[in-house]
């Protein structure tokens, strides 16, 4: 029996045990085993009327989170029904668990022919030191990889160049995504393969091309015999983006000093400033898929191609990253406003080939996690596969959520079908990424998260 097919019996068969679970707490506890439920409610209403003040109502917020969580707690034990909450807690991780590594793929990239001198550039210190601990200058050199680091004060778009000039006919990158992007942009620029090295933090890029992050010494197969696929970026005005661009309460924040630092703490004292009652929304000017104007956005996310959120299973993941359009993601604050006679919705999402967005003055954003001013109107444009991504054959080759189906219905069916023995082998690259149809994508311009 295949893991994959394990894994969805195993998810499928915690269904109904946690159903099961569920139902009997319920019958034999009633009414008593809805007041935990009660509870947690509460201290999600008390714990963002918090986060949403300053002060003294910021205290008074998370002090009612606390105690209406302690109070749950209690009230489980009192009812006899704390082994039922460890049991259902337990089996909802171990489903979702479960059906994430069912649903994952691989994917088989077409074979290409290895670069004669691929260079590796790699930062020491990304990642906490990442290619220092695992010594990737050396592990690149024994693959025929020329390593060359990145130091404090070197220009990165500079030694790329340089490299170029000398003869390299291959790029890689070990470090954060914005140093990624500046790679990636001179490689497709070149039409030069490059390669995701994943030694920065978070390696969301590396995440969504199928890179598996925890190899990153096997990452560096790709310029061994690695496979080929061409993938979109994203610009704005005229700056290459691998993953996406905030603007609005992110991108205030990574413009603080202390950022890096404290980054939750950051983000908590930015809430406030952003979404909290009396607060002014960024000025930024926008168009919906409809055509109305919008004149504000705590937040806004454009990224290269479209992220699943909102999901149990691959959220925060981009199913597709040669679809050739652009996410768009605005979130208001709650309630919303008119515009242009228009009620906002706090969450939207939609997809398209470019977008724009004005503002009276100089916009502040996150562009890969990193803090930039731009001057409007800022002008995004998404690239289409211009960028020949080389992955090691070991490593997946597509996003995790690439095979996951878009919908409950449509997933349990995907389980359902894996679970019967009806997996298929390693899909084509172009096959693997077709989650939605054409019209699907074209048609699905606006809804909530």
């Amino acid at each position: 029996m295949s893991r994959r097919r394990a894994m969805a019996i195993l998810a499928l068969l915690a269904v109904p045990v946690l159903l099961a679970v569920a139902v009997t707490a319920v019958i034999e506890k009633f009414p008593g085993a809805l007041l935990p439920v009660g509870c947690v409610v509460l201290a999600a209403a008390s714990g963002w009327y918090g986060l949403l003040r300053r002060g003294p109502a910021r205290t008074f917020g998370a002090a009612g989170a606390v105690i209406a969580l302690a109070l749950g707690t209690v009230l489980l034990f009192i009812d006899g029904l704390a082994l039922e909450a460890v049991l259902i807690l337990g089996g909802l991780a171990l489903l979702v668990a479960c059906a994430r590594s069912a649903l994952q793929i691989h994917v088989a990239l077409p074979s290409v022919a290895a670069p004669r001198h691929p260079v590796l550039f790699y930062n020491p210190k990304s990642g906490g030191g990442k290619a220092t601990r695992f010594s990737l200058d050396r592990e690149a050199a024994d693959r025929g990889i020329e390593p060359i680091e990145l130091g404090p004060t070197d220009d990165l778009e500079k030694l790329v160049r340089d490299a170029v000039s000398a003869g390299a006919d291959g790029l890689a990158m070990a470090g954060g995504d914005g140093s990624q992007a500046v790679v990636a942009a001179i490689a497709s620029e070149l039409d030069l393969p490059y390669a995701c090295v994943p030694a920065g933090t978070r390696n969301h890029f590396a995440l969504d091309l199928g890179v598996d992050r925890d190899d990153v010494v096997g990452a560096l197969d790709a310029f061994v015999d690695g496979g080929e696929r061409r993938v979109d970026l994203a610009r704005v005005n005229g700056r290459v983006f691998v993953n996406n661009v905030s603007l609005g309460l992110y991108a205030e924040a990574v413009q603080r000093p202390g950022y890096r630092d404290a980054k939750i703490r950051t983000l908590l004292d930015m809430v406030p400033d952003v979404m909290g009652p009396g607060s002014e929304q960024p000025s930024l000017s926008w168009s919906d898929p409809r055509g109305h104007q919008h004149h504000s956005g705590a937040a806004i996310l454009v990224s290269n191609n479209q992220y699943r959120l909102g999901r149990a299973v691959g959220s925060g993941t981009r199913p597709k990253i040669d679809d050739g359009r652009l996410g768009i993601t605005v979130v208001s604050r709650s309630g919303g406003h008119r515009s242009a006679g228009v009620r906002e919705r706090p969450w939207r999402e939609w997809s398209v080939r470019a977008f724009e967005v004005d503002s009276p003055s100089q916009v502040a954003a996150g562009i890969d996690g990193e803090a930039a001013m731009l001057t409007p109107p800022l002008r995004f444009e998404i690239l289409p596969r211009v960028l020949r991504v080389r992955i090691a054959r070991t490593h997946p080759g597509a996003s995790p959520s690439a095979g996951v189906p878009d919908g409950a219905w449509d997933t349990a069916r995907a389980l359902i079908r894996i679970a019967a023995g009806h997996e298929t082998a390693d899909p084509v690259p172009d096959a693997a990424f077709d989650n939605q149809s054409t019209n699907e994508r074209e048609g699905r311009q606006d809804g909530h998260l």
